[in-house]
C-alpha cells in the first residue's frame, strides 16, 4: 500500500534513470539553495551595517564563479570514476583511508543538515503568507519529512516522477519572476519592496571579516553538487557521460537563477525579515497583488515551498549510497549495504529521517539557527576531492591531463580556502558541533572496521581449528517443567538426536506438580529417569550448573531441549514461559552449548521421519561448528542450505563451500528479493507436506554490548518466523565472539 511491491535483484536496470529525471532527482537541493542562499548572504550584511546590503550581489558573483569551478572539476570526476561514492572513492584510491573517511563522514553530516535545513527553509517558505501557521514548524517539518520517506521508500524512478514536477515548475517560476524583474528593471517599472518585520540592522561597517561571513553563509549555493558524484551509478548508460551532461545542465540553471535573484534583491531593496522571505518579498514586488500578474506570486510560494522540501530528496539519494559503500569497505554497519524491498538503501534513509528528525526538534526547525552548521562539510568534502583528482592525474599522465589537473587544482585550493573562512567564521555560532562530530564519526568508522577486521580473522582461522578438531561427540539434557505434549514431543526428539542416552531433569517451582516423578516414569518407560534438582540459587542456575559439569569444546557438545507448550500460534504465548526463555537466553552465552527449542502447539510426539538443515551463510567457524554437531547428532538426512540473493552470491557460495571440503552436501535457494522469509517458509512447508520433520539447525554468532548492532541478527529472525510453525524444531548452536 505505501511503498509498492517488491522488485526481484535483477531487475536493477529498470531503475536506471534518464538524465531529465535525474536532474530533479539529484539537484534538487543546489537548485532549491535559491531561496535561501542569497538571504543568508544579506542578513549577515545588514546585520553588520545597513548600507552595504548591495554588497550582496559581488559576493553571489564570486559564489557563482565558485561554483563554476565546482560544476567543471567534478565533470572530470565523474567521467574518471563511474562506480558512485565521488569524495570518498576518489580520496579512497588517491589520499589513502584517512582522508577518505574524513570526506565520508564530512558529507553524511552535510546530508543530515541539508534535510533540515531543506525542510525548515519550506516549512518558513509558507508561513511567510500563512503567518497563523508559525507556531506548528515543527509539527509541519516532521509531516513533510515522513512523506518525503515514504516516496523515496517506492524506488529511485517513482520518487523521480514524484519529484521532477514541482522542481522543474520552481525553475519556470525563478525563470519568469527574474525575467519580468528586469524587464520591469530596464523600463523603470521595478518598485521597491514593502519589508514586514525586519530584522535589526547595524550601524557599523562592512568589514573584511563580515564580507568572509557573508560569502560563507551564500555558499549554502553549492550543497548537493556532490550528490551525482555520489550516485553516478544510477544513471542510464553511458553514466560518466550522462552524469556530467547533467553536471553541466545543474551548474548553468543554479548560476542563472541565484545571480538573478541576487541582483533583484538588491534592485527592490529587499532585506532580511523574521515573517517574510527575500524571495516572497521579490515576488510580491514583480508580481503587484491585485494587477493581471499577481497569482504569480502564490505560484512562486507554493513551488517554493515544494522545492525547498523536496531538495531533502538530494540527501536521500546521497546518504543511503554513500553509507552502503562504506559498509562494503566495513566501515560502517552491514545493514546500510542491504536493498529494501523496491531496491533502494532503505536502512540508510531511516538513519537519515531519524537524525534529520532530531535536528528539527532541537532546533525549532528554525534555519537560521541550522544553517550555521552548514556548508563546513560539504566544502571540506571538495577540497579531499579535488586533491585526490589531482593525485589521479600526476599519477595516470593520460593524454590532456596537464589541463585536466589544472582545473582540479583550481578547485582545490578554491573549495579548501572556502572551508577555512567557514570555519573561522562560523566557529562560535554553531560550527564547532560539525568540527567536533566529522572526527568523532572517523573514529567510530576505523572502531568499526577493526571490529570486522577481528572477527574475519576470527571466524576463518576458527574454521581451520573446527575443521581439525576429533570426531564431534553430543551429550543431551532434556529440561522437564510440565507432563504435556511438548515435553512428550521433546522426549521423541532427543531420542532420536541421543540413541546412546539422555539425562532429564526437573527443577521444582512453586505451583509444580509434585507427582511428576512417577508420571514421568510411565510416560518415558522408565529411561532415562527424572533427576530433580535442588531450586536454591533460582531454577536457570540450577540446569547452568549441570551443563557446567559437562565437557564442552570443539569436539564435545551439550544439547539441551526445552519443550514449550503453546495454547495456539503466536509469538505472544512466548511471554507465558519465562522461565524457557530466560534458560535459552543464558545458554546462548554458554561455550559448546547447543539449545534445541521443541515448541508444540498440537503436534504429536516425534514419530515422523527427521530431516536436519543447517543454514549457513558461508565456510565460517560458525557454519562448521553447526556441522560438527549435526554429524555428532548422526541423522541420515543433514544438508546445509543457503539464500542466494543473485547468481553470483550462488557461484561465489558454491566456490567456498567445496573449497572448505565441508562433508554436508549444500542446498543453493533462491532469494531474489533479498527477504528469505518466504522461502525458507515454502522450502520447509514443503518437507513437512511431505511426512518429515524438520530440525533447523541454526549457528548464532554471540556478541555483547555494542557490537551485536553491526550484525543483520538473521539467526533470531529465523527464530521468530520459525517459533510456531508446525513440525519444526529449532537448534540454536552459538559461536562465541566476545567473552
Amino acid at each position: 500500500m505505501l511503498v509498492g511491491r517488491p522488485m526481484q535483484t535483477g531487475q536493477i536496470h529498470e531503475t536506471l534513470l534518464p538524465k531529465w529525471l535525474a536532474l530533479p532527482i539529484f539537484a534538487s537541493d543546489p537548485l532549491s539553495s535559491v531561496a535561501y542562499a542569497t538571504e543568508s548572504a544579506l542578513a549577515v550584511l545588514v546585520a553588520a551595517s545597513a548600507t552595504s546590503a548591495h554588497l550582496v550581489f559581488p559576493i553571489s558573483i564570486a559564489i557563482a564563479c565558485l561554483l563554476g569551478i565546482v560544476v567543471l572539476s567534478y565533470r572530470q570526476t565523474v567521467r574518471v570514476y563511474e562506480t558512485s561514492g565521488g569524495a570518498y572513492v576518489v580520496a579512497r584510491e588517491n589520499l589513502g583511508t584517512t582522508p577518505s573517511l574524513v570526506a565520508a563522514a564530512a558529507l553524511l553530516t552535510d546530508y543530515v543538515l541539508t534535510v533540515a535545513v531543506s525542510i525548515s527553509a519550506g516549512i518558513y517558505a509558507i508561513t511567510s503568507f500563512v503567518p497563523s501557521l508559525t507556531s506548528h514548524k515543527v509539527g509541519l517539518s516532521l509531516a513533510c519529512l515522513v512523506v518525503i520517506v515514504l516516496a523515496n521508500l517506492r524506488g529511485v524512478r517513482e520518487s523521480g516522477m514524484l519529484f521532477a514536477l514541482p522542481t522543474y515548475a520552481f525553475v519556470t517560476s525563478i525563470f519568469v519572476l527574474v525575467g519580468v524583474g528586469l524587464l520591469q528593471d530596464v523600463t523603470g517599472h521595478l518598485q521597491q519592496a514593502v519589508v514586514p518585520d525586519p530584522l535589526p540592522t547595524g550601524t557599523g561597517v562592512a568589514t573584511v571579516f563580515v564580507l568572509l561571513r557573508a560569502f560563507s553563509s551564500g555558499s549554502t549555493a553549492l550543497t548537493g553538487v556532490e550528490a551525482i558524484a555520489n550516485g553516478v551509478n544510477a544513471f542510464r548508460h553511458p553514466q560518466g557521460r550522462n552524469a556530467a551532461t547533467t553536471l553541466a545542465v545543474l551548474g548553468a540553471i543554479a548560476i542563472a537563477m541565484f545571480l538573478g535573484v541576487s541582483y533583484l534583491a538588491v534592485q527592490v531593496h529587499a532585506m532580511p525579515s523574521s515573517t517574510d522571505s527575500v524571495v516572497s518579498q521579490i515576488a510580491r514586488t514583480v508580481f503587484q497583488p491585485g494587477s493581471f500578474s499577481g497569482f504569480m506570486y502564490y505560484g512562486v510560494q507554493a513551488t517554493t515551498l515544494l522545492v525547498l522540501v523536496l531538495a531533502a530528496n538530494t540527501s536521500f539519494q546521497g546518504f543511503p549510497r554513500l553509507s552502503a559503500l562504506l559498509a562494503r569497505d566495513r566501515f560502517a554497519p552491514r545493514q546500510f549495504s542491504n536493498l529494501g524491498d523496491r531496491l533502494v538503501f532503505s536502512n540508510g534513509m531511516f538513519v537519515l529521517a531519524g537524525a534529520a528528525a532530531a535536528l528539527l526538534v532541537v532546533y525549532k526547525a528554525n534555519t537560521n539557527s541550522l544553517i550555521h552548521l552548514y556548508v563546513i562539510g560539504v566544502f571540506t568534502a571538495f577540497t579531499l576531492s579535488q586533491t585526490g583528482m589531482v593525485r589521479y592525474w600526476l599519477r595516470v599522465r593520460s593524454p590532456g591531463w596537464r589541463g585536466r589537473a589544472l582545473v582540479n587544482t583550481v578547485g582545490a585550493s578554491a573549495t579548501g580556502l572556502v572551508a577555512v573562512i567557514v570555519v573561522w567564521t562560523k566557529f562560535a555560532e554553531g560550527a564547532w558541533l560539525v568540527t567536533i562530530a566529522i572526527p568523532l564519526l572517523v573514529v567510530a568508522m576505523l572502531g568499526v572496521r577493526r571490529h570486522y577486521t577481528r572477527v574475519g580473522r576470527r571466524l576463518s582461522a576458527g574454521a581451520a581449528a573446527v575443521a581439525a578438531a576429533p570426531g564431534a561427540r553430543n551429550r543431551t539434557l532434556l529440561v522437564v517443567e510440565e507432563l504435556d505434549p511438548a515435553a512428550e514431543r521433546a522426549l521423541a526428539f532427543a531420542r532420536k538426536i541421543a540413541p546412546e542416552g539422555l539425562r532429564a531433569i526437573h527443577v521444582p517451582r512453586r505451583g509444580s506438580d509434585p507427582g511428576i516423578g512417577p508420571r514421568w516414569f510411565h510416560l518415558a518407560e522408565g529411561t532415562p529417569k527424572l533427576e530433580t534438582l535442588d531450586p536454591h540459587g533460582g531454577p536457570v542456575d540450577a540446569v547452568l550448573e549441570q551443563v557446567w559439569r559437562l565437557p564442552r569444546g570443539e569436539s564435545d557438545f551439550v544439547t539441551v531441549v526445552v519443550p514449550e507448550q503453546f495454547r495456539r500460534r503466536s509469538l505472544a504465548e512466548e511471554a507465558r514461559h519465562p522461565f524457557e526463555f530466560s534458560l535459552k537466553l543464558r545458554l546462548l552465552t554458554e561455550q559448546g552449548v547447543v539449545v534445541a527449542d521443541v515448541p508444540t502447539v498440537d503436534e504429536g510426539p516425534n514419530c515422523r521421519p527427521l530431516a536436519v538443515r543447517i543454514f549457513v551463510s558461508g565456510a565460517n567457524a560458525a557454519s562448521m561448528r553447526a556441522l560438527n554437531w549435526a554429524e555428532a547428532v548422526g541423522l541420515p538426512d543433514t544438508r546445509a542450505v543457503n539464500f542466494a540473493f543473485d547468481e553470483n552470491e550462488a557461484s561465489e557460495m558454491r566456490r567456498k563451500w567445496l573449497a572448505a571440503d565441508a562433508r554436508v552436501p549444500l542446498e543453493l535457494l533462491a532469494a531474489p528479493y533479498r527477504d528469505i522469509g518466504d522461502p525458507l517458509l515454502e522450502y520447509l512447508r514443503d518437507l513437512t507436506a511431505d511426512e518429515h520433520d524438520v530440525l533447523v539447525v541454526l549457528p548464532e554468532l554471540i556478541l555483547r554490548g555494542w557490537r551485536r548492532l553491526l550484525h543483520n541478527q538473521r539467526a533470531l529472525y529465523v527464530k521468530r518466523l520459525l517459533l510456531v510453525e508446525p513440525h519444526v524444531i529449532l537448534a540454536s548452536v552459538p559461536y562465541q565472539l566476545i567473552r
